[in-house]
């Protein structure tokens, strides 16, 4: 099964510089260091002790940031080589850490690619976040003895079912795995069922992320230029099609008087799309990177920038996270709740399965129907001043009960290397 599987990637491999092309008209980062998509990198290697994060896209990245704080601390000397496959998320990547890693695209799942990558870099370990798993990286990090876990693992009943049907593929990548830290019992029970083994809970990483520095002020200023006397609803993270329910909905169940509605789609290639749809619509709306105040009688910010979510979920009254509208799974809740924003969430949320059903049962957010739901009880919300104060003080809460993943889960990959380490000591049976 690898070999059609690898198969498979060297006939798309050739044409991938094309798509990558393509895909920079609206995001420049796809068109730089093209070669490391090949395991090929013009820049030294760091040397020393290098621990290796693999954070695919934005959100990844942002659930990594407690982890590779507590991995800097803990190990001085360290260097931290965080990769990406999305230009956001190597975007993401250098807003949180800056220049204290060294950032590089992970390279397409070629044998070959995955070989100079882990020989330029020799990582001591390497760190998956979430549902990152490739057969062929796998392979060719057990060939070199490199360990790889799977952390702050999370696996959706869907995901396992698509696996499964591909066990022959996943089943040998998985058992080759050095330890999986999955966030909840029902992630664990799922990668067992495709064969993990010894998985052990720690908890969800995106508990342990700070608000960021400088949000609280960002979003005193977003408040600012919104007006401070008119409510505000966020659309967070919204996917294709969303907008449109959302705006239909709104229509159908108007808002509070002067309510502004800001719309933040999730990926930056749509910001032109949902201008466009609001247009059609004969919405009057100002654009977030137009940096100017919004004027009283306009109902519609778009949320046309990077790196300002924490100022949104500051600056708004009520957040409707996006993603759970339209059955992709939703995004994540977290940040919202620790920027303060009473949540909502649609009915689709199983990426983020547990988080969303622990906040509904705790009353920190609120689950919706559909998009007409939504408008209600954000209407409700709106004019209920002291029920969003009590959601807040709740969330507040709520989210200290759950932190402490960063600390059990670097405990577990320590605790896995040093059986590593003697299973492999001189003299031993294994030896």
């Amino acid at each position: 099964m690898r070999s059609l599987y690898t198969l498979a990637w060297r006939i798309v491999a050739p044409l991938a510089p094309l798509r990558l092309w393509w895909r920079g008209r609206r995001e420049p980062g796809y068109r730089e260091h093209i070669a490391e998509r090949y395991g090929r990198y013009d820049r030294p290697a760091p040397g020393g002790d290098v621990v290796w994060v693999h954070a695919v896209s934005v959100g990844e990245t942002r659930a990594a940031a407690p982890l590779v704080e507590h991995i800097l601390r803990e190990r001085p000397g360290t260097t931290v080589v965080l990769t990406s496959m999305t230009a956001t998320g190597r975007e993401t990547g250098r807003a949180v850490f800056g220049d204290r890693v060294v950032q590089a695209w992970l390279p397409y799942d070629l044998p070959g690619a995955m070989r100079r990558f882990l020989r330029h870099f020799r990582p001591a370990i390497g760190l998956l976040m979430e549902t990152e798993l490739w057969p062929n990286l796998a392979a060719e990090a057990a060939i070199a003895r490199i360990p790889l876990f799977l952390v702050n693992a999370r696996m959706s009943e869907r995901s396992v079912r698509g696996y499964e049907r591909v066990g022959s593929l996943i089943r040998p990548l998985v058992a080759s795995l050095s330890g999986i830290a999955a966030q909840t019992r029902e992630d664990a029970e799922r990668l067992e069922r495709l064969g993990a083994r010894g998985v052990r809970i720690t908890g969800n990483l995106k508990f342990d992320i700070g608000v960021p520095e400088g949000a609280a002020a960002l979003g005193d200023a977003m408040r600012a230029s919104f007006g401070r006397s008119r409510g505000v609803l966020l659309a967070a993270s919204t996917r294709d099609g969303e907008e449109a329910l959302v705006l239909d909905a709104l229509a159908r169940r108007p808002l509070p008087a002067g309510t502004l509605l800001a719309i933040v789609p999730r990926h930056p290639q749509r910001f032109d799309e949902v201008a466009a749809l609001l247009s059609e619509r004969r919405l009057g709306f100002v654009r977030r990177s137009e940096a100017r105040p919004v004027p009283p009688d306009t109902a519609v910010l778009l949320g046309d920038s990077m790196g300002e979510m924490a100022g949104y979920y500051g600056a708004c009254d009520v957040a409707f996270i996006g993603g759970s509208l339209v059955p992709l799974g939703g995004q994540n809740l977290i940040e919202a709740l620790a920027g303060g924003a009473p949540v909502l969430v649609g009915p689709h949320t199983f990426n983020f399965a547990d988080v969303a059903a622990k906040a509904v049962e705790a009353g920190v957010a609120v689950r919706v129907a559909d998009a007409d739901a939504m408008a209600t009880e954000a209407a409700a919300l709106l004019v209920d001043r002291e029920r969003r104060e009590t959601m807040r003080a709740s969330a507040a809460r709520f989210l200290d009960a759950h932190r402490g993943a960063t600390g059990r889960t670097w405990a577990f990959v320590s605790e896995r290397l040093r059986e590593r380490a003697g299973a492999f000591r001189p003299g031993t049976a294994t030896d």
